[in-house]
């Protein structure tokens, strides 16, 4: 079986409970190698374009400010790339079905998900559908050089940007 890419986002819910630790643990059940890991403060454009394809849902605004961690108060998270055979069909299996309640109660959104009472899913982790969601999603989420393998094609470009640095 060829490796894949999936990303993996541990979403503001699964920080706030502190379940980041759990939910790694039960991910490396699937045997996939990290290959890009970080902390993420989610704009509202990254929450759009990321959830771009539910944007005529009417609960679409709730999904963005659920992303955004403005139901938590903690507007960050974790985004992540495993790599390795089947990795989008091993993640998806151990998180669960999207809604928790329909979810395997021993998947990670089984055991920690949720519905709240507005009827917004808190299913604490996504994980790409298939390689090609992937790979839109992990350029959307990470730059080339912040990913430990090359995982899709790149160019050299020169930037002219001011960016922080460390004083």
């Amino acid at each position: 079986m060829e490796s894949q890419a999936t990303l993996i986002l541990i979403k503001p819910d699964g920080l706030k409970k502190s379940l980041t630790g759990n939910i790694l643990t039960r991910l490396s059940e699937t045997k996939l190698e990290i290959v890009a890991a970080k902390m993420v403060r989610v704009s509202r454009e990254l929450a759009a374009e990321h959830y771009q394809h539910l944007k005529d849902k009417p609960f679409f605004e709730d999904v963005l400010r659920y992303l955004m961690g403005e139901f938590h108060d903690r507007r960050k998270v974790m985004a992540l790339v495993y790599w390795g055979p089947g990795a989008c069909a091993k993640c998806r299996a151990l998180a669960g079905a999207t809604n928790p309640e329909e979810a395997d109660s021993v998947s990670i959104r089984g055991s920690y998900g949720r519905i709240t009472t507005r009827g917004v899913y808190e299913n604490v982790i996504h994980v790409s559908a298939h390689a090609e969601d992937a790979e839109r999603e992990i350029k959307l989420w990470f730059e080339p050089d912040e990913v430990i393998v090359d995982l899709y094609p790149t160019k050299n470009v020169v930037e002219s940007r001011e960016k922080r640095a460390w004083l």
